[in-house]
């Protein structure tokens, strides 16, 4: 009888640390919430109304492209290989880009790759509706852009004094472009 007791009360001693091992986890995990809460996340992009950056690149046809030859609202994307919401916003963007109106001109795609032939797919999809960079993520476009997230979608247009900012960076492409009247 006194083996079964000892197993017994070993068993409880057992379970009752494992109980307060749990309690502490729960609430390291509660203090760990609480502090990841009030951090903020950094921007995907910059925001609406800043300066986009100087760049000066080339197409994947070899047309040059710099900020300055931005002269009408352009919708600007960056995509990366690879990454499962890009390859869900690929096709909208494509559809969204080649219902706008206007030409092929307008729209910019920028397809962050660290080889040049991871990005051929997504090359091939943007090349008919939009002009298309391929960049690592230092290129001038990212810098200029400072992208830290993919996919990131933004509208950007010349100011008043001629500067090329954001003007819009929470672009729906599931509907498809509206023509002005």
């Amino acid at each position: 009888m006194s083996i079964i007791t000892a197993t017994v009360v070993l068993l409880a001693a057992v379970c009752a640390l494992q109980l307060l091992l749990t309690l502490g986890v729960i609430r390291r995990l509660r203090e760990h919430t609480a502090a990841l809460a009030g951090v903020a996340q950094p921007p995907a992009s910059l925001g609406v109304g800043d300066e986009v950056g100087a760049f000066s690149s080339a197409t994947v046809d070899g047309e040059p492209v710099e900020r300055d030859s931005i002269t009408d609202e352009t919708l600007v994307a960056f995509f990366t290989p690879g990454c499962g919401p890009c390859e869900k916003r690929l096709p909208e963007f494509v559809s969204y880009a080649g219902s706008s109106p206007g030409t092929r001109d307008r729209p910019i795609a920028v397809v962050v790759a660290a080889e040049a032939g991871d990005a051929d797919p997504y090359v091939e999809a943007l090349r008919p509706v939009a002009r298309v960079f391929v960049q690592d993520s230092d290129g001038a476009m990212c810098r200029a852009f400072q992208v830290t997230a993919f996919p990131t979608v933004v509208k950007v247009a010349p100011a008043s004094d001629g500067r090329v900012v954001i003007t819009s960076d929470r672009i729906r492409l599931d509907q498809p472009a509206s023509v002005p009247a």
